[in-house]
């Protein structure tokens, strides 16, 4: 069977193309550029992850092609992502990138390539029953992965390997190191999906205009004045710059609610009341399989590294509707929220409004 992998430049495509040979299977290598920047800029790693690639394609004596799917990623992903927060929300450009990059634009060339399947290195399992796929957690669950994948279908199921599902980041790491790969200490990458780590501000407003409002405390008492709604996110601490002289205490402040109407953001001291929910709102659900009969006992994740809170899922009028057993804090509107029974992800939604 011919596989090709994600080769992305990082320790954990490495090791899950090494693995797969060690499977016997056919292993292929395919890299992808998703954004389009000057490769010299400090943000920009395209260029070093290439080289990296290719030296572990090297040692692995696999073949590494090349694509670029900067168009797909600006039009599938990143419009989406800069229309939510203009509406003040706050998306996963993650979810939507495996959904449509990594799963389908990555997919369709690596099968038009004669790859029979796809194989990435995310911490997730793959379960096959009776023809049904299902999506499962990875055993490591500080790197479980299944919370960015559960967009996926039948059809991306079947297509794919994740070699990772049952090692945990330790492992990943020593066996990249016994084999002298060039990506073993290689820092994990972080922030936005293919654009990297960067102020995430900066970089917002060199797309979106800087709409300024008022800042106010829960009693709607004025504090200062904010750059605009889009720059700032449910539960956020960091960035308030909101000095001493407001408050009772001395507790740190955080986002509680975005007035869209008025361009207001709400701000509140300490672990406030105002920041815990006991229901939500979600619309665009998606199940993996079949979908399930309601109301529906599960757990959820309203952000990824959360641990699985319990639920029960009522379906209103092709709307999906949460009531948890205990209250949530930041439950985030534009954010995913992923159902759960056990080990197995049923799916999820995008959350819409929470009370």
């Amino acid at each position: 069977m011919k596989v090709i992998v994600g080769l992305s430049g990082g320790v954990d495509s490495s090791v899950a193309a090494l693995r797969l040979i060690e499977q016997g299977f056919e292993v292929e290598a395919l890299f992808m550029k998703n954004w389009e920047e000057d490769d010299s800029g400090e943000h920009c790693t395209a260029k070093q992850d290439l080289s990296d690639a290719q030296k572990v394609a090297d040692k692995l004596n696999i073949k590494l092609h090349t694509v670029n799917f900067s168009a797909d990623y600006w039009e599938d992903v990143f419009e989406h992502f800069l229309k939510e927060h203009k509406k003040g929300r706050t998306p996963n450009p993650d979810v939507l990138c495996n959904k449509s990059i990594k799963f389908k634009a990555f997919l369709d060339y690596a099968l038009n390539l004669g790859a029979d399947k796809i194989a990435m290195g995310h911490y997730a399992r793959i379960k096959e029953i009776n023809g049904a796929f299902q999506l499962k957690t990875g055993l490591d669950n500080d790197k479980d992965q299944s919370y960015f994948l559960h967009l996926l279908n039948q059809h991306q199921l079947s297509k794919s390997l994740f070699p990772l599902g049952e090692i945990n980041k330790k492992e990943v790491r020593k066996i990249a190191t016994d084999n002298g790969f060039v990506t073993a200490n290689k820092k994990d990458s972080t922030g936005i999906c293919f654009i990297g780590e960067r102020n995430f501000s900066e970089f917002l407003a060199t797309y979106l205009p800087k709409q300024q409002g008022n800042i106010v405390d829960e009693n709607g008492q004025f504090i200062k004045h904010h750059q605009g709604l889009a720059f700032y996110t449910i539960g956020q601490r960091k960035g308030l710059e909101i000095g001493g002289g407001f408050g009772d205490s001395g507790a740190a402040w955080f986002v509680a609610d975005k007035h869209i109407e008025n361009n207001e953001l709400l701000v509140v001291q300490g672990d406030h009341p105002l920041l815990y929910h006991a229901s939500l709102n979600a619309s665009n659900p998606h199940w993996i399989d079949n979908e399930p009969n309601f109301p529906l006992k599960c757990t959820a994740k309203i952000r990824y590294r959360q641990a699985s809170q319990d639920c029960t899922i009522h379906l209103e009028n092709g709307e999906i509707k949460v009531n948890f057993d205990q209250l949530q804090r930041a439950i985030t509107p534009g954010q995913s929220i992923v159902f759960y029974s056990e080990d197995v992800c049923l799916g999820g939604a995008i959350i819409e409004d929470r009370q």
